[in-house]
Parts: C-alpha cells; sequence; structure tokens
C-alpha cells in the first residue's frame, strides 16, 4: 500500500495533518530499512565476487596491489568454500526479500530488543526494559508549514515557549485551550540556536516539531528542525586567503594542523579526541564536541578552510577484502566518516567556514615520508598523523607533499647527495615523470649505441678499424 493510500485511509479518522504525521514516519522507517537492505545486498554480492575470485586461483597464489592471490593453504581454501555457500544462502533469501518487497523494520531498535534476552549482563530487569520498550513509541511529529502562525499548525510553539498541540476530532473532549487545542503544562526552551528559531517563528516560517519521552531522566523533550538553504559556494581562493587547517581523521581523534599562504604549518599540532563507545547519542555527543573544538580553534586563528581526506570505507571494511586483519577492520569500521562528514559541514557552514574535501591517497604515506621527521625535535615529537594533516592541508592548497628542495651542492659530485631539483608551480606537467632524454646518460657507452654509433673509425677505440692495418715508419733523413 502506498504512502498517499494509507494517508487517505487514516484521514476520515483522525485528520489529514495527524494523518499525514503519523504515515510519514513509518514511511520514512521503511525507506530507511529499504536502503539499508539495498546496501546489504551490494555487499553480499562483493564478498561472493571476491572469494569466487580467489578460489579460481592457486593456493598460495600471489597478489597485486588491486587484487589479492589465491589463500594461504588448502584449509583456507575449504573454510572460505564452505562460507561462499553461507553468503550464497544469505543472498537469494535478501533478493527474495526485496523482490516481494519486505523488511526488517524494529520499532525501538534491535539493540534493546536483543537486551530483552540478556536482562542479567545490562543489570535490569523485564519491568524497565518494558517501559523502556513501550516509551520508543511515545512520539508525535508534525511537519512545519510556512505561513501558517508560528510555522506549524498542528504542534505550535509561541516565541514565549508555549507549546499547543491541535487534537484530532476522536480527542476533541481532552482540549483545554480554544479550537480543539492541548496546551501541556511546562515551557519549551531551545539553547542551542535559539535567537535562529525564534526568528523564523516570528517569521511564520516553517518549523518541524518531535515529541518524545526520555525514560532514564523522566522528562519530556521537545525537538526542532528546519531545513537551512544552500550556502553559495566561495572561491577556493578566498577561502584560502588567509591559510588553511589539514585535518586527518582517526578511530579516536581528529589530528589538525594550521598552515600559511605559503604551505608551511605554522605554529603547534592540535588533536581533538573523542570516544565512540557506549551509546548512540554518546557517540553523536563526542563527534559534535570534537568538531565544535575544532571549529572554534580556527575561527580563533582566523582561518575560513578546513581541509578534510574524501574517505568512504562503505564498500571497504568487509571481511573479504583486508583477510585476516582483524584489527585493521575494526579500525576501518570506527572511523565515523560519514558521520564527521554530515556534522562538520553543517556545523561549518553555521560558522562561516569552508571545508575543502581532497584526495585521500598516500596523504598518511608522504606525509610521514616527508614532514613527520623534519618537524620532530627533541622537545616535540610529531606523529605520523600530525604529518599526515600537513600533506593534507597542502593537497588543499594546489601545493605537492614533498618539501622545498635543497640547495644545490658546491660541486657536480655526490659527495653532498643527490640532487632533488624540482619544477616551479607554474611549470605545467611538473609532476609527470622526467622525460627521455635521447643518447647515453654514462661515460661507458656499449658498441652500437650514442650519437656516432655507426661510426666508429672516428673515435679512438678498442677494435677501431684503422688499428688493423698493415703500416711502417718511413726512415728518418740522416742528411739534408
Amino acid at each position: 500500500m502506498s504512502w498517499a493510500t494509507r494517508k487517505r485511509v487514516l484521514t476520515p479518522l483522525s485528520s489529514s495533518r495527524w494523518a499525514g504525521s503519523l504515515t510519514k514516519a513509518t514511511h520514512d522507517q521503511w525507506a530507511l530499512a529499504r536502503r539499508s537492505q539495498l546496501a546489504h545486498i551490494g555487499q553480499l554480492e562483493a564478498g561472493i565476487g571476491m572469494i569466487r575470485d580467489r578460489l579460481s586461483q592457486p593456493v598460495g597464489a600471489k597478489g597485486t596491489r588491486k587484487a589479492p592471490g589465491g589463500y594461504r593453504s588448502k584449509h583456507e581454501w575449504f573454510v572460505k568454500s564452505r562460507r561462499l555457500g553461507v553468503l550464497e544462502d544469505r543472498l537469494a533469501t535478501a533478493r527474495a526479500d526485496g523482490e516481494a518487497g519486505i523488511v526488517r523494520v524494529v520499532r525501538g531498535g534491535k539493540r534493546l530488543l536483543h537486551t530483552r534476552h540478556h536482562l542479567q549482563a545490562a543489570q535490569t530487569d523485564e519491568a524497565r526494559w518494558r517501559e523502556r520498550w513501550e516509551a520508543e513509541r511515545w512520539f508525535c511529529q508534525a511537519d512545519g508549514e510556512s505561513g501558517k502562525r508560528f510555522g506549524n499548525e498542528t504542534i505550535r510553539v509561541a516565541p514565549d515557549g508555549e507549546v499547543s498541540i491541535k487534537l484530532p476530532a476522536p480527542l476533541a473532549a481532552l482540549a483545554n485551550a480554544p479550537r480543539g487545542r492541548y496546551v501541556p503544562l511546562g515551557r519549551a526552551r531551545f539553547a542551542h540556536r535559539g535567537s535562529e528559531w525564534a526568528g523564523r517563528v516570528e517569521a511564520d516560517r516553517a518549523v518541524a516539531y518531535r515529541i518524545h519521552y526520555d525514560v532514564q531522566r523522566g522528562r519530556w523533550y521537545l525537538t526542532a528542525s528546519w531545513q537551512i538553504p544552500p550556502a553559495p559556494a566561495v572561491p577556493l581562493t578566498a577561502a584560502l586567503a588567509n591559510g588553511v587547517i589539514g585535518v586527518d581523521m582517526n578511530a579516536d581523534h581528529l589530528a589538525a594542523w594550521r598552515l600559511d599562504t605559503h604551505g608551511n604549518p605554522d605554529g603547534r599540532p592540535r588533536r581533538f579526541p573523542y570516544d565512540l563507545t557506549g551509546s548512540t547519542a554518546h557517540r553523536d555527543a563526542q563527534v559534535r564536541h570534537a568538531l565544535t573544538r575544532l571549529l572554534h580553534w580556527a575561527q580563533a586563528q582566523g582561518v575560513h578552510a578546513i581541509a578534510v581526506e574524501d574517505l568512504d570505507f562503505t564498500t571497504e571494511k568487509t571481511r573479504e577484502k583486508y583477510g585476516r586483519k582483524r584489527r585493521f577492520r575494526q579500525l576501518v569500521s570506527g572511523m565515523p566518516t560519514s558521520r564527521l562528514r554530515s556534522r562538520l559541514t553543517s556545523m561549518a557552514d553555521a560558522c562561516g567556514i569552508t571545508v575543502i574535501a581532497v584526495d585521500p591517497a598516500y596523504t598518511s604515506r608522504w606525509g610521514a615520508q616527508h614532514w613527520q621527521k623534519p618537524l620532530s625535535s627533541q622537545t616535540r615529537k610529531t606523529t605520523r598523523h600530525d604529518a599526515a594533516a600537513v600533506a593534507i592541508g597542502r593537497r588543499a592548497q594546489g601545493h605537492p607533499i614533498r618539501r622545498r628542495t635543497a640547495p644545490p651542492p658546491h660541486h657536480r659530485s655526490d659527495g653532498a647527495g643527490h640532487r632533488t631539483v624540482q619544477a616551479g608551480p607554474d611549470v605545467p606537467g611538473r609532476e609527470e615523470p622526467r622525460r627521455r632524454v635521447p643518447g647515453p646518460r654514462t661515460r661507458s657507452v656499449p658498441p652500437g649505441r650514442g650519437a656516432n654509433a655507426g661510426d666508429q673509425r672516428s673515435q679512438d677505440r678498442s677494435g677501431n678499424a684503422a688499428e688493423h692495418e698493415s703500416w711502417r715508419q718511413d726512415p728518418l733523413p740522416l742528411s739534408p
């Protein structure tokens, strides 16, 4: 049944607004489950393709950088062949559900559902769990409507914080305010972006609200949300006018370093840690706190641009890609790349800071190779992540990651080290391989090589045809 059909069925029993609100909540949940199902099918297909490719290769065959080789032993080959059958069964089941339009939705979350079977480990009892389970369904929400009073006709919040709810016809007897509205006790107060919310409410611009109950704190919460218009694009030269801050994302912290307009590190590196253990709300709060500190530091430094890596581990954290590297898989899975990217984009836009996404290829390796040792001293140890932040910032500015070359030695020999001369930034093709210079590059050229290889007679070489001719010296005259 489509969303519009369900709304029309429910409208006579309540009202058009409440029917749209109730059906939209379930429709959004179904759409999220549908997207997760499609992503799960894609991961299964990728894993099956990887296992089949490795099973087709001989045992012990070496792989390349882009494709892994065969399995190491016969036992591993046998275990992976069994796993291939398991994944194929899961894929067949997921495809059947997708074609039939069946999704699995747990109102309240799968983790809370599994807690019912492990009450002792969760240090709770059935009554408390039941209270949390039912409270997950105690919510109501309504989308905003531009032009209506205070931006919402169903759930209305006045600028002074008074909340009033438009009751449907079957619940009209519970109204305690004119025009069939219910005004609960207490007033709402928005500590975050309260002035922006007040400006929208006074202008009758659309504001969506959601009311839910927190069992652990015993409070009702009112959440307001609205759509922010997209920020205008800022020219790259204007964003980089005061330098840039390179940020390296890691599993437990953000490593940042400020760079001036010439790509040189300025000041000391900064680290913004966060803890991604615990509940979803705790992890989200940790990410927001770290990003808030980063943005405040950027504003204090007068920098209007932050450079980050365009990371995406959606299809890169499967077991079949990294094999036995379990700790590395856990590290990659623990990095909140999508959450950090979305949060940083929205929060930086509110602060007037531009976010520049750069290519993440070899930033950590080249940063450690060219910047970690030069930036370290006896009193300061530069980490690999700090050096990667410098590499990210230089790439955002358009500078090469390599450091400025050393001056030429006092002579042409290699006594002072090899020359590392780089082309200037205005030379086209400076990052390309060096062109092949025709002719020999060493003093000893084998026969058949060089500019004069065809004329051996004109050169003083062993094997010259002139050396094999018979000749006789004329006698010197003894008298005039």
